[in-house]
């Protein structure tokens, strides 16, 4: 190896590491949530892209997969509800059903999603995500446990620490400068970390047990088709997602990867990587877009230093300390942080429906967003042979249903 070669992959190595450093705040934040093991979440990082590089090795894009916010709900739930072994069996379909869908387009075309999933259901789905979180977000803000049974930390200093780590989140992202500007959920967990301190409500326990390597805790899928059938559907709305993805990073390298390797490849590898992680215990794998800003601040278009990126994250995932440091983060910084995450998620959902243009004046689709926030948060079940649907899950597949059912109206017949 030469001099000239070894400088370009130590640089290459550098680089890797700081997009780890960008995507690391997003990425533990999922785990931290759900009940996970962040240092899985890590080794599923990792994993999960090195798998997708592997599947589109032909013209493989820059890009880094890691935790999904999409799932989030689902997988507080799940896990309350069926344990990390049964909800996992739920994550794995749902990377299944990316799958499938890769096969749809290698089939029918890419337009195929679209038709089958327009904004009129994406949009409110996600929106749906959003808002069910938000009182979970409301009760951690105030130094609760998620559901609010219980009192974790006292409300007068809860509140504060809460709204400064939510207001450091703000200013990070609107007025941080260069890489900065991809860092505001990882800034507000450091100065919400910081006022903890002062307030005294900060253990280190959990860090002085824990041993500076260990192997994480792995946990294997257990077949739940309740779980299954509560998550699967719920991968519709960051399957399509996946697609703006993939054209933020076409824009940025001036490539267009939904030719080449194609939606096809591209959505094969993140369900595949979202399966792998399930496997071993770890929240769905999506692609990041702090790590595509992040690319397009440092032009650095070399999908080796995504290797990197994942190689780095596979080494972290054996460092015990930090997931226990991680467990240290106290109840009211990650709720300050989430009363933005989760209303950013509905954000976006709204925005779907205004990208796309979608017509709320026009009857059938006012019809079919309406059924399905109302059916998504609403609180309706409904059991079929043991099986029960509902929450976002249901939503999504009485929007998909209406929207391959009702007619057109008159006037955009024939468009």
């Amino acid at each position: 190896m030469s001099k000239t070669d070894y400088n370009f992959r130590l640089r290459d190595s550098v680089v890797g590491l700081q997009f780890l450093f960008v995507a690391f705040g997003a990425l533990v934040l999922v785990p931290i949530l759900t009940g996970l093991d962040p240092n899985v979440a890590l080794f599923t990082a990792g994993l999960g892209t090195l798998l997708f590089q592997v599947i589109n090795r032909k013209t493989v894009p820059p890009i880094f997969l890691a935790s999904s916010f999409a799932f989030i709900a689902p997988i507080i739930y799940g896990v309350k509800t069926w344990g990390i072994a049964g909800t996992m069996s739920g994550l794995a379909a749902a990377g299944l059903l990316y799958v499938v869908l890769s096969f749809a387009i290698r089939i029918y075309g890419s337009n195929f999603i679209h038709k089958l999933l327009p904004a009129v259901v994406v949009g409110p789905v996600i929106m749906t995500i959003g808002l069910i979180l938000s009182p979970v977000a409301v009760h951690m803000a105030m130094g609760q446990t998620g559901d609010g049974s219980a009192v974790l930390v006292p409300f007068d200093k809860a509140i504060v620490i809460s709204m400064i780590s939510l207001a450091t989140t703000l200013l990070v992202s609107l007025l941080g400068k260069g890489v900065f500007r991809l860092l505001p959920i990882l800034s507000g967990i450091v100065v919400g970390y910081m006022v903890s301190l002062m307030y005294g409500i900060v253990s280190f326990d959990a860090v002085s047990k824990a041993a500076w390597f260990t192997v994480p805790h792995f946990v294997a899928p257990q077949l739940n088709w309740q779980a299954i059938l509560y998550i699967v559907p719920i991968a519709i709305a960051p399957a399509v997602e996946h697609i703006g993805d993939i054209l933020a990073i076409s824009r940025v390298t001036k490539k267009d990867y939904l030719k080449e390797p194609g939606l096809k490849n591209t959505l094969l590898g993140d369900g595949l990587a979202t399966s792998l992680a399930a496997c071993f215990g770890g929240p769905p794998n999506t692609t990041y877009s702090e790590v595509t800003g992040a690319v397009t601040i440092t032009k650095a278009y070399n999908p080796a230093i995504m290797t990197w990126a994942a190689i780095f994250a596979i080494i972290l995932a054996f460092v015990g300390k930090l997931g226990g440091l991680l467990a240290t983060i106290p109840v009211p910084v990650m709720g300050g942080i989430m009363l933005l995450l989760f209303g950013i998620i509905a954000s976006i959902g709204m925005g779907t429906l205004i990208k796309e243009k979608a017509d709320l004046e026009d009857p059938r689709n006012m019809i079919i967003v309406s059924m399905i926030l109302v059916f998504a948060i609403g609180g309706f079940t409904f059991d079929f042979g043991g099986v029960a649907f509902s929450g976002i899950g249901l939503g999504a597949i009485v929007g998909i249903f209406l929207n391959l059912v009702l007619p057109k109206t008159k006037h955009l017949e024939g468009y």
